[in-house]
């Protein structure tokens, strides 16, 4: 595939996407159903509402509404003060009402940027039933499973201002973490819970105007298959493209079992969903008092979290950022270093989370820094040796030095974490930590 591009530079790939993510609420977005419908037995999580029975009537899940406002203030979208929910009308079995309880011209986020990327919009709907096709007493048929149907689903939406394969990549790992961190869903793509629908054109280079048409790719469940079917996607569009074939507006699903796209429907524009205003729900209305304190639960995002890991705790790049590749984990670090008992360093309780792979759940960070200290087997320096080590230590870092004059203790234990680095691990931490404070303030008389 990359061989093939490589030899057609004179198109340009455009991409945007639809993520849509199942939100980790106790229940469903209209009704009073568990939300939780992973491996449950099928039809069993279900009532009226749900199941679109007449004359029942949708509550929307206050929780749901207030996730989507902070994922869309994390995404640094604006917040209209007035958002409605709309009727998207569609005919599909897995949809009981005939349509789908969603959000059109007033989403509860718009116009919105992470990283080089804008965000279009971030709005809330239902999610729908799930099919599965089977085969009983020997004749295809195709069940339904409503479990799933009316379960809260945010949809992030992008421009099209993706051009290669590692920027998608990179935004959907980025975004799924953040998801993770604010807390409003698990994101995990093997239970559906996170799911791509990438759209895929091609142009000729130095064109500024978009192509006239798209292919939207359905429900894709993995990073790898995102992947594949927009390399598969983009080598079949540019092939019609050079043989002076016009590709289509469609939608098309990826095989898994063939790595390939195939048509479903050609794609439907706006209109064709009928959309109008929900008449069972009022438009809701938003204080500016309600959105900061909504915005005030965010909390410290994953590369604001990584840049003060740096800063503070003296970590570089890469530990930095596997430390913070889960909230959780990052947590546990801080808390580690803030129990330390000041002879170990936030370097070594760092390596010790990553290198020994510390299970979070059974060792406790007090635990952790036992087993640091236990480990390290101290042997007798020399005075001269010591003295030494600890002249090259000042002298090599001035900044860590003249931060804890300046009273960042974080700064001692970087010393004394190099000290120890020097004497491959074999020194004493609480003399060399000694020494260091008396070398330190001797130069400063």
């Amino acid at each position: 595939m990359a061989h093939k591009m490589a030899k057609n530079m004179k198109y340009e790939t455009i991409i945007g996407l639809e993520v849509h993510v199942e939100l980790a609420t106790k229940s469903k977005m209209f009704c009073g159903c568990p939300a939780d419908h992973f491996g449950k037995a099928p039809n069993t999580i279900t009532c009226p509402v749900c199941l679109g029975l007449p004359g029942a009537l949708p509550v929307p899940n206050k929780k749901a509404v207030e996730s989507t406002i902070m994922l869309g203030l994390a995404l640094e979208c604006e917040i209209p003060l007035e958002s409605k929910f709309d009727r998207k009308h569609y005919f599909y079995p897995d949809l009981p009402k005939g349509y789908q309880i969603s959000q059109y011209d007033q989403p509860l986020a718009i116009n919105g940027s992470f990283g080089n990327v804008r965000i279009r919009r971030v709005h809330l709907e239902e999610d729908t039933g799930k099919l599965q096709h089977a085969t009983i007493e020997g004749e295809a048929v195709s069940l339904v499973d409503f479990n799933r149907s009316g379960v809260p689903l945010v949809e992030i939406v992008t421009e099209p201002d993706f051009r290669t394969l590692e920027e998608v990549d990179v935004f959907l790992k980025k975004l799924q973490q953040i998801i993770r961190y604010l807390g409003i869903s698990n994101a995990d793509m093997e239970k559906g819970s996170m799911r791509i629908e990438p759209s895929v054109s091609i142009r000729t280079l130095k064109t500024e105007e978009l192509p006239l048409y798209r292919v939207e790719i359905k429900n894709i469940n993995s990073f790898k298959f995102a992947r594949k079917a927009i390399e598969y996607e983009i080598e079949r569009q540019t092939e019609m493209l050079e043989s002076g074939e016009q590709p289509k507006q469609q939608t098309r699903g990826f095989v898994e079992s063939k790595g390939n796209t195939a048509a479903q429907r050609d794609k439907e524009e706006a209109h064709d969903y009928r959309y109008f205003p929900e008449p069972d729900i009022p438009p809701m209305r938003w204080k500016s008092s309600q959105l900061s304190a909504i915005s005030r639960q965010i909390g410290e995002l994953p590369d604001a979290k990584k840049g003060r890991f740096m800063k503070d705790y003296y970590l570089n790049d890469y530990d930095a950022t596997l430390l913070t590749e889960a909230r959780a984990r990052a947590e546990y670090f801080e808390k580690a270093v803030s129990i330390q008992s000041s002879v170990v360093s936030p370097k070594a309780i760092a390596n010790w989370i990553i290198n020994k792979k510390i299970d979070l759940e059974k060792v406790t960070p007090a635990q952790l820094l036992d087993q640091i200290l236990q480990s390290t087997q101290t042997t007798s320096v020399s005075d001269n040796e010591l003295e030494k080590i600890i002249k090259q230590i000042l002298s090599e870092n001035e900044k860590a030095v003249e931060d804890y004059k300046s009273g960042k203790d974080q700064a001692l234990m970087f010393l004394v974490g190099q000290g120890l680095k020097s004497l491959s691990q074999k020194g004493n931490a609480s003399i060399i930590r000694e020494r260091l404070i008396n070398a330190i303030k001797s130069s400063a008389q």
